[in-house]
């Protein structure tokens, strides 16, 4: 057992690279296949928590400090293991280093975008006036540049995570580690996706008030809730009722209300 374990996926092919090759893969393995992801998962799912009293309880900052430190760790480990396939002179003609490029020029643009969203107004600011606030069409650029060619980003990258350990040859413990915590990532995904965790920023910032900017907006990105503050304290609750995505922009209560 530990013998196949420890022997390369293709017994036909060596499992022979260099150091520069192999922390290289390390590096992209920890930023696409655990970092990246995670940061996601902690911005999609964790914008309202269990303890928190919402809608009293207003802008929880605690996932968007765990995202930024997610993303930014991520990039690090990004950029240092390009420099060391550079530093290898392993930045080829192949298929996986072209993608290779693709990936870390978009990711490039996450950044930048990020940078650019303009400002947060709010009645937590001091200044009322903002593009998060006013939903101004810079920030819903943003938005659905952001989310959008996040998710095909992250899509990608694992292509490029699984084509580059098959190039590699990697041993076979390796592809089973990190199925088995992709495999961990997916159904925690659909499992708080299930449960109704994928709330809007805007209502989980400022509140389900039908007056503000935001809300009188459909909310962006695939299977996002919109909820009111009663609806919230029964979604806590696994199973108790089912919210409606993004698409309708409306679910019903549990009272038999229709939500705002």
């Amino acid at each position: 057992m530990i013998e196949w374990l420890l022997a390369p996926v293709d017994p036909s092919r060596a499992h022979e690279v260099g150091a520069l090759v192999s922390w290289h893969g390390r590096l992209m393995v920890l930023a696409w296949g655990t970092l990246f992801p995670l940061g996601i998962l902690i911005a999609r799912f964790c914008k309202i928590t269990r303890r928190q009293d919402w809608p009293r309880e207003l802008d929880n900052k605690a996932w968007w400090h765990a995202h930024l430190g997610l993303q930014y760790t991520g990039g690090g480990a990004m950029l240092a293991a390009l420099a060391l396939i550079l530093m290898a002179g392993g930045a080829g003609q192949s298929t996986h280093a072209y993608v290779g490029w693709v990936i870390v020029g978009f990711a490039g643009l996450q950044f930048l975008a990020g940078w650019f969203r303009g400002t947060k107004g709010g009645p937590t600011e001091p200044d009322l006036r903002g593009d998060h606030f006013d939903m101004t069409p810079r920030r819903l650029v943003f938005e659905h540049f952001h989310k959008f060619a996040g998710y095909g980003l992250l899509a990608l990258a694992a292509w490029g995570v699984v084509s580059g350990m098959w190039l590699a040859n990697a041993l076979v413990w390796m592809w089973l580690t990190l199925g088995a915590w992709w495999t961990v990532l997916v159904a925690a995904f659909i499992a708080l996706q299930r449960r109704g965790k994928a709330v809007d920023t805007y209502q989980a910032i400022w509140g389900p008030d039908p007056g503000l900017p935001g809300n009188q907006r459909k909310p962006i990105g695939w299977g996002v809730w919109r909820l009111d503050g009663k609806d919230w304290s029964a979604a806590a609750e696994p199973g108790s009722i089912s919210p409606t995505p993004s698409g309708s922009g409306r679910r019903p209560d549990p009272q038999g209300h229709r939500s705002r």
